[in-house]
């Protein structure tokens, strides 16, 4: 076995926890292809990925781009230029908007998909970073990660209807549908809060206590579990939303940054700055974890299509030129 494809004793917590790791077949991820982007060797940032149209956009941070990829025809359909420190990008098909977070101009802006054409510009903090779309208020959560707040914009009246202070730098947001509940990680506190989207209220702040500075948020709604990375230890934080209590720990790539989850195959990524992903299979509440897989420098962001289960990740350097690499789970 390549001494690169190592595994990490997981550390057993709770009835449920993390179990033992499974067998590590060599070239688990199988390499798909690299596909050539523009726009120089940069860093990227996060992903959103639209199953009704097959298209996927990147973030080039660095560039201050938003990449238009189709993956059904295999090619970059468009490149969106004039968004400077891009970070966080969401897709809400029923809206058809493109939802992304400029940091350098501290705002958020609304995309059509149908034309890729801008409709509103929206101020949101100091860093907007993740965010999530409740449907029920037609509100979209941003993360302001240094203004220590977590900004509300109404996308129906294009304007910002609440900053909630978080009293800590923050992490990601997720909506969960299950609770009808936002998600935040707050990484100076080490804590994972809820609010009530309702309301605009935080309801309850809950310690992280196997991990440091969580910034990584991912969900299993149909498990009800919270998947949280720790760039602060290198921690996956695996947390039961019934009760709130942590049910696992596992140690991840150096700098965990992007978690992403297939629900259909039930595995679950943690993409590192480190350039590594480790690799997770969730089955009846159970995590079991598969190992640790070089993927590439800096490849930190990671997006999954559900129906083929191809990964994508966006990486600023390979032989001299940004590439986007696909790869695939063998089984």
């Amino acid at each position: 076995m390549p001494n690169h494809y190592h595994l990490k004793t997981a550390l057993v917590l709770g009835f449920l926890g993390f179990s033992a790791a499974l067998a590590d077949p060599p070239s688990f991820l199988r390499l798909q292809s690299d596909v050539p982007l523009t726009g120089g060797t940069s860093r990227f940032d996060y992903q959103t990925f639209d199953p009704d149209t097959d298209t996927l956009y990147i973030a080039h941070m660095g560039a201050g781009q938003i990449i238009v990829y189709n993956t059904r025809l295999g090619k970059v359909e468009a490149t969106l230029a004039g968004y400077p420190g891009v970070t966080g990008l969401l897709v809400v098909p029923e809206l058809h908007r493109l939802y992304a977070s400029v940091t350098r101009l501290h705002q958020v802006v609304f995309i059509n998909i149908e034309n890729l054409r801008e409709t509103a510009r929206v101020p949101a903090g100091n860093f907007p970073d993740g965010m999530a779309y409740v449907p029920e208020t037609h509100e979209l959560f941003v993360s302001d990660e240094m203004g220590g707040a977590e900004t509300v914009i109404d996308v129906e009246k294009n304007k910002r209807v609440a900053s909630i202070k978080m009293d800590g730098q923050v992490g990601n947001t997720c909506y969960d549908p299950a609770s009808h509940m936002i998600l935040v990680n707050v990484q100076s506190k080490d804590e994972l809060v809820v609010i009530d989207p309702k309301t605009q209220k935080i309801t309850n702040r809950y310690p992280i206590h196997g991990g440091k500075h969580p910034h990584g948020l991912c969900l299993d709604t149909n498990s009800h579990l919270a998947f949280i990375g720790c760039d602060g230890n290198e921690k996956l934080v695996v947390m039961d939303l019934n009760n709130f209590q942590e049910i696992g720990i596992s140690d991840v790539g150096k700098d965990p940054d992007v978690i992403a989850f297939d629900p259909n195959l039930g595995y679950l990524y943690v993409a590192s700055e480190s350039g590594e992903v480790s690799l997770f299979r969730v089955r009846d509440r159970k995590v079991e974890k598969f190992g640790d897989y070089p993927v590439g420098n800096n490849a930190h962001s990671v997006a999954i299509d559900t129906k083929t289960h191809y990964v994508y990740f966006p990486l600023a350097k390979v032989n001299k030129a940004p590439v986007l690499r696909i790869m695939k789970p063998a089984n």
